[in-house]
Formats: C-alpha cells, sequence, structure tokens
C-alpha cells in the first residue's frame, strides 16, 4: 500500500480546504433524506494505525485521512463497502498463504471496529439490513474485498470470506494473478482476460450471491464477466474513458453493455485518471525510502510524508482535478449508460480526492450538484445508494445457497 499511502499524503499537502459544500438548506435536508453510501472505503488500511481512530475527526491537509464517523456525519454518509485490500505479490504458495492470512486480519480489523463501537455502527449482510442500520441511525459496514490473491488457486476461500461477511469481490488490482489480466499491469494481459480460474471464480460468487467487481480488470477481463454472470456485476470505483483516456476507466460501448446487463458504475474522484501528473517518482521514492522499515506507520510518519509531499509540490507543480472533473466524469456516465446505472464512490483513503471534494464530509455537494443539472430526488437516490443496493439484491436474489 506504500503507493496509496504516499498519494493521500502528497494530495493532502497541498492544503487544499474540504467545505462540506456550497448549498442551500433545502438541498442539504434532501441530501439527509437519502440513503448515501459509497462502494469503495480503503479505510481499513488505517485501522491498525497507531494513533488513529475512525472515531475522532481528521483532517486530509494533516495526516491524510479522508473517512471517519465524526466526517461521515458531517457528510450525511449512511455508510459503504470498508475493503479488504491485499496489494499483488510473489504467486507462489508462501504468496497466497500471506496474502490469506493479510485478508483475513484485514477483515477481522474491520468487524473489530463494528464490535468497539456498536451504538455507531453495524455490519450489514443484506441491501435491507442496511437500510434498516440507517433508519436506526447508525452506519453500515459492509465488507468487500479488492483482489482475489488472497483465494490463490483455492476457491473454496470464496466460500470462507462469504461466511466472514464479504459480500463484493473484485478479482484483479493493478497486476495479474491467478484470476486475470488488470487494466494496469505493464507486462500487458496474460490470460487474454479472466484465466480458467477466473471464469469459475465468477460462477462460484454467482452461487453465493456475492456482487462481483470488475474495477481494475482488463477490457477483455471486464467483458468475460459481463458475458459470464448471471448476476448484475459493478465497478465500485472507475472513471469514464470519454472524458480521460486511460485504462482503469471504461469507455461508452462498455458502458452501454453494462447497463444492458443492470450493472453500475461507481464513478471515482482518483486525480491520475483525471488528468496526467509529471515525473516525481525518484522524489517520492526516496521520502518512502527515509521512513524506518520493519514496523507499521504511525501518525508521525504521516506527517513526515505530508511534509515531503509538500516540498516536492513545490519541486513539481502539479495540476490536480478537481469537483467540476469529476462532475463531468459522473454526467457523462448518468447520459451514456442511464440513471439507474450510475453510483458514487471517492477511492477515498486509496489515493482518491479531488479539489473540492477531498473527504467524505463533502458529499453533500455532489447532491447540491445533481439538483442543479436538473435530477430529481429519485434520480439521486438511485446515484447515492438505490443502484448499488439494488445490485446486491439482485445477486443474492440468484444465490444458490442461503
Amino acid at each position: 500500500m506504500s503507493f496509496r499511502i504516499w498519494f493521500i499524503a502528497s494530495l493532502a499537502a497541498a492544503g487544499v480546504a474540504c467545505p462540506a459544500a456550497a448549498q442551500t438548506r433545502a438541498e442539504r435536508a434532501l441530501h439527509e433524506k437519502l440513503i448515501v453510501l459509497d462502494t469503495h472505503y480503503d479505510t481499513p488500511a488505517l485501522l491498525s494505525r497507531q494513533g488513529w481512530s475512525i472515531l475522532e475527526r481528521h483532517e486530509v491537509a494533516r495526516d491524510g485521512s479522508q473517512v471517519d464517523y465524526p466526517r461521515m456525519v458531517a457528510g450525511g454518509v449512511d455508510g459503504g463497502f470498508f475493503t479488504i485490500f491485499t496489494p499483488q505479490g510473489a504467486r507462489d504458495a508462501e504468496g497466497d498463504l500471506r496474502a490469506r492470512d493479510a485478508a483475513l486480519v484485514r477483515g477481522l480489523e474491520i468487524r473489530e471496529m463494528v464490535a468497539a463501537s456498536p451504538r455507531l455502527f453495524e455490519l450489514a449482510l443484506t441491501a435491507d439490513q442496511a437500510l434498516d442500520i440507517a433508519r436506526r441511525g447508525k452506519r453500515f459496514v459492509f465488507l468487500s474485498m479488492e483482489n482475489g490473491y488472497p483465494f490463490g488457486k483455492d476457491l473454496s476461500l470464496l466460500r470462507t470470506f462469504h461466511a466472514y461477511g464479504v459480500r463484493m469481490m473484485g478479482p484483479v488490482h493493478f497486476a495479474n494473478n491467478d484470476l486475470g489480466d488488470s487494466a494496469t499491469d505493464p507486462k500487458g494481459p496474460e490470460w487474454g482476460g479472466l484465466s480458467p480460474l477466473g471464469k469459475h471464480f465468477v460462477a462460484e460468487a454467482n452461487r453465493l450471491g456475492i456482487v462481483i467487481d470488475a474495477s481494475h480488470a482488463s477490457d477483455a477481463a471486464f467483458d468475460d464477466m459481463l458475458a459470464l454472470s448471471r448476476a448484475p456485476i459493478i465497478l465500485s470505483h472507475t472513471g469514464v474513458r470519454a472524458i480521460f483516456d486511460h485504462p482503469r476507466n471504461l469507455d461508452d460501448a462498455r458502458l452501454r453493455a453494462l447497463a444492458a446487463r443492470g450493472g453500475v458504475i461507481q464513478v471515482n474522484a482518483f486525480s491520475p485518471y483525471m488528468i496526467a501528473p509529471p515525473p516525481r517518482n525518484a522524489d517520492r521514492e526516496a521520502a518512502l525510502a527515509a521512513l524506518p522499515r520493519g514496523r507499521p506507520r504511525t501518525q508521525a510518519d504521516a506527517t513526515t510524508l505530508a511534509a515531503a509531499a509538500a516540498e516536492i509540490d513545490r519541486k513539481w507543480p502539479v495540476p490536480r482535478a478537481n469537483f467540476d472533473d469529476f462532475m463531468r466524469h459522473l454526467l457523462h456516465a448518468i447520459q451514456v449508460a442511464g440513471i439507474d446505472h450510475v453510483g458514487v464512490s471517492g477511492d477515498f483513503d486509496g489515493g482518491g480526492g479531488v479539489d473540492g471534494l477531498d473527504d467524505v464530509a463533502a458529499f453533500p455537494k455532489v447532491t447540491a450538484a445533481l439538483l442543479k443539472a436538473g435530477y430529481s430526488r429519485d434520480d439521486i437516490a438511485k446515484v447515492w445508494g438505490g443502484n448499488a443496493l439494488r445490485v446486491l439484491r439482485q445477486a443474492q436474489a440468484l444465490a444458490e445457497t442461503p
């Protein structure tokens, strides 16, 4: 996760304020009535950080974090999918075991977060449970998995993680693995889409009622998931290629195909997928190398990285995507795929955030912007949670096990 942690700190060092929203009282009141969720929080990576607590309000400019309970309240956020992320490593027996154990530990950390604050958080396993939790004034927590690396070649582990509470899974991340091709592996495609094991992954996920997440997948792997899945699929945090040409973004033809199969794209706010950054890798890697190794990152480390990022920003000024860029992606996706097939994800605590949309406290701005664009309350309710929860319902309705 070093790249992600670095990137958050680098963006935070710009010191851009994150106002909750420039909106009317009526717009805010409408936002509060909606079920607002984000399908991809990388925040679980922070749960073990020394000195960091999800119960305390943090600031992006101070420690780079973007999601905590006070800011969820400030942003009118009811919950979402908290991600078990495992970076891709060696594809051998030892690497697979390490990935499996790391994923189990991360999932336990999420469940412990919920158990430690039962008046604030509650684990959700179905869409209806999420709605009930929100009605009772608590934040619902779904579990998801980013990268199928922890499965190795043993798809029986899908049952294990499903029993653990996981309700959404993405088979790949930045690199190819035993399940399929990534959109961003520098070596290029290995399987020409999903591997034979990856195709079995789709069938098993359908059988269990797990939503399949095609974020990070290559175009061919996306095509395979869409063709093979009996249930609609989702892209939990992905941009639009017509607005910015990047392999992690989805093109219009695939947007239409996704919609035709009932799927949903959750448009993310990840600046490098909106504008191209300048080359600053050498300075970034030097700053990372200067941190002590062999121990977990601390709040002091985050402060050190933020200061280093500020210096690099002065040396290598970088344009950063803004709220208007995000809205261009979102509105284009709605225009092409339709209002029933689009949602929102900031990719927060995983490198996401743009000027004006830098943490969950800023989410009401999206509601205000959609109202100004002419969308109705019912339309906006679909974007903020209705569409994603509908996909979960459909996936679970097709499950072959209780």
